[in-house]
Order: C-alpha cells, then structure tokens, then sequence
C-alpha cells in the first residue's frame, strides 16, 4: 500500500508537472497563433498596398511609354532643329573669334598707346618739377632782392618811397617829393642819394632787368613849359632822368627801359591833394631775368605739338 500511494504521489506530481508543461506550450502556442494572426493580417494589408503600387506603377509605365513614343517621334525634328542651331551658333563662335582677335590686336595697340602715354606723363611731369624749381628759385631771387633793396634804402622815409613785391616783381615806388620839384625833371640830391644806392644794389644783379616808368596827376602842366606839351612829357622826361642816374651808377643800360605813363595809371582817385601826391610817383620795376622759365615753358609747349 505503502509503495502504490508512494507511485501514486509520483506519478501524481509528474502529471502536475506534465500538466504545468502543458500548460506552458498551450500559452506559447497561443502566442505563437496570434502573432501568426496578426502577420497574417500585415501581410494582407501588405498585398494590398503591394497591388495599389502595382497598379500606380504600371499606369506610370503606360505613360512613360507614350511620352518615348512621343519622344521617338519628336526626336528626328528636334535633332534637325538641334543641327541648325548648333550651325548657328558655330557662325557665332567664328564671328565671335574674328572679334575677339580683332579686340586683342585694338588691346596691343592700346598699350603700345597707353606705354606712349605714360611716357608723356613722366616727361611732363619731370618738366612740371623743373618749373615748379625754377619758380621757386625765381620767387626766392625776388625775395632776396626785396630785402637788398629795402636794406639798401633804409634811410629814408615810407613817405617817401616804398619797396613791395607784386607779380614776381620788385616795385620801389619813390615820390615825387623825394625826386622832384613841381613840374621839374631834375632830380633833387636825396633823390640822387637814394638812387645812388640803388643803383649799388642793382650793378650786382645782373640778372634783372629795370622798367623806370614815370606817373604824374591829371594836373595839366603850366602853358610854355619848356620842351614839353602834357604829363605825358613830363612823365617820359623824368623816366629817362631817372634811367640815366642809374646808368650812371653802373647798372647796365641795356638792361633799363624808361616810359612814361602820363595820369593814366593812377594809385588814387584825383580827388584830393593827398591822393594826387600818391599818383605823382615814379615806380622803378625790377625783373629777374626768366630765362630758365621760358626754356623749360617752350619745352612743354614744343612736346605738346
């Protein structure tokens, strides 16, 4: 009894376990079907999309075909329109070529032109310095020959006589007080002694050249003025007085030019007494001599031809 209920227990829990096993592989086997159901399904679902696909591709084939047919039949015409072109465009190429060299021959011209230029340019330029030099050396020797002639004629009064530089000129413009008596052309002593020393200063430079030139006021002369007529006399007279006392002093006379200019160039409105004084002046104009200016002025204008 003892060893059957002993089997019994045995066999009791080996069909327990057999029926947990069971049990086991039913629920795997359910899974197992309800994935099987649902791949199933996918795959159905699959299949259909997979005809639609089909369907939209052969209705794209269908098209597709006709649109080659289309192109096969258009293909000879856009090939003979294609050979037109391409003959016209390689008319153009060759037109465009022809240009193009005529263009590089126009460029090598032009910078044979441009070199020539920038030549000009430079030698200008160079011609420009040099002016630019010998101006600046013109304005310095006017300068210098300011101060000489101020330093030489310190002694007397601004009233009496004034030395400015004006255009690249010196003007010493004496009064006639310091010069003459009324209606004369004798140059009184301080006169003399100022043109002394002018004329000191001016036998060194002798470079420059000397314009003496006679003003008077619009005051007639007195009638039966011995050998003269008018202020123009006057003024010429005195002018050449003048020139002569400076000659005298060792500048050299071809180097001084003497005119009169009557009233005609006056400083001051012939108003008033003061003012007449002022008109009543002789103005002794001193020049450099501008050569060099006038070479280097022909130079550019012959290059310029």
């Amino acid at each position: 009894m003892q060893a059957r209920q002993n089997a019994t227990e045995q066999a009791k829990t080996t069909a327990e376990r057999q029926a947990r096993e069971a049990v086991a592989e039913l629920k795997k086997a359910t899974d197992e079907l309800n994935e099987t159901k649902l791949t199933n399904r996918r795959l159905i679902s699959d299949s259909t999309q997979t005809g639609n696909v089909l369907r939209r591709t052969q209705s794209l084939y269908r098209e597709l075909s006709d649109t080659y047919d289309k192109l096969i039949k258009n293909n000879e015409k856009v090939l003979a329109n294609k050979t037109a072109d391409y003959q016209k465009i390689a008319q153009d190429l060759a037109r465009r070529e022809a240009e193009l060299g005529e263009l590089s021959a126009n460029l090598n011209k032009s910078r044979t032109e441009i070199d020539k230029l920038s030549a000009d340019v430079k030698s200008r330029e160079q011609r420009l310095a040099e002016l630019e030099k010998a101006l600046a050396e013109k304005d310095a020797a006017v300068n210098a020959l300011k101060t000489k002639v101020s330093n030489a004629l310190l002694a007397f009064k601004s009233s009496e006589l004034q030395v400015k530089v004006k255009d690249g000129k010196v003007y010493v413009s004496l009064s006639e007080q310091l010069l003459f008596k009324s209606g004369s052309t004798k140059v009184d002593p301080k006169g003399q002694e100022a043109l002394t020393k002018l004329a000191g200063v001016l036998k060194e430079q002798r470079d420059v050249n000397v314009v003496v030139e006679g003003h008077t006021d619009n005051v007639p002369i007195l009638r039966g003025t011995a050998g003269m007529q008018d202020n123009w006399d006057l003024s010429a007279l005195r002018a050449t007085e003048i020139a002569r006392l400076l000659t005298n002093g060792g500048v050299q006379p071809e180097r001084v030019t003497a005119s009169g200019r009557s009233q005609y160039v006056p400083v001051a409105q012939n108003d008033s007494a003061p003012n007449k004084a002022l008109n009543r002046r002789t103005e002794i104009i001193l020049t450099p001599k501008l050569d060099e200016l006038f070479q280097i002025l022909g130079t550019n204008s012959e290059a310029g031809k």
